[in-house]
């Protein structure tokens, strides 16, 4: 009878808080191949997470919502473009507001993302940068509906500056970055 590897004595948590330390989703997901514990494990580490990028990741809707569906402590997500083609879409945003943890959402970053549009802004709290397709009345509706929002950076938005005394009507504590 074969023995137990040492790694496979860990307890499940411990292997998780291990796995947080791995930033590299390639690297993730070879580790949730390795065995069924494993890929409780990588899933446990998911759900600790407070902060995700997918910069720098060739990325799809399908994908980045399946992650983020798993990380219930999550805060803060990164899905800028880069030159190597993270993409999200209005469909892509849809997903990731079912994800259980869009109401601890803080911030968003979805530098230079061309598939986005007010249809898919209004499903999420959002830190808005160089997204130009995005127009005065989903900022209004965004701020409406995101009561917990904290800051907004419109850099980049082709949003009128008189639309921003009607986000700080709505929610005078609001800090808009432009």
């Amino acid at each position: 009878m074969e023995e137990e590897a040492e790694i496979d004595r860990l307890p499940m948590d411990l292997l998780a808080q291990i796995f947080v330390f791995i930033s590299s989703f390639t690297d993730l997901a070879q580790a949730s191949s390795v065995c069924k514990k494993w890929k409780r494990g990588v899933k446990r580490s998911l759900a600790r997470r407070e902060s995700l990028s997918f910069a720098g990741c060739k990325m799809d809707d399908e994908t980045i919502a399946r992650l983020i569906r798993h990380a219930y402590s999550l805060k803060d997500i990164d899905i800028s473009k880069s030159r190597w083609g993270c993409q999200i879409t209005d469909k892509g945003l849809y997903r990731i507001s079912l994800a259980k943890c869009v109401s601890n959402l803080t911030s968003i970053s979805l530098w230079g993302m061309t598939g986005v549009t007010d249809k898919g802004v209004v499903q999420l709290t959002l830190v808005l940068w160089s997204c130009r397709h995005v127009t005065e009345n989903g900022l209004l509706v965004l701020v409406n509906k995101c009561r917990k929002l904290e800051s907004i950076n419109v850099w980049g938005t082709r949003v009128p500056v008189g639309c921003f005394m009607g986000l700080l009507t709505i929610h005078p504590g609001l800090m808009i970055k432009i």
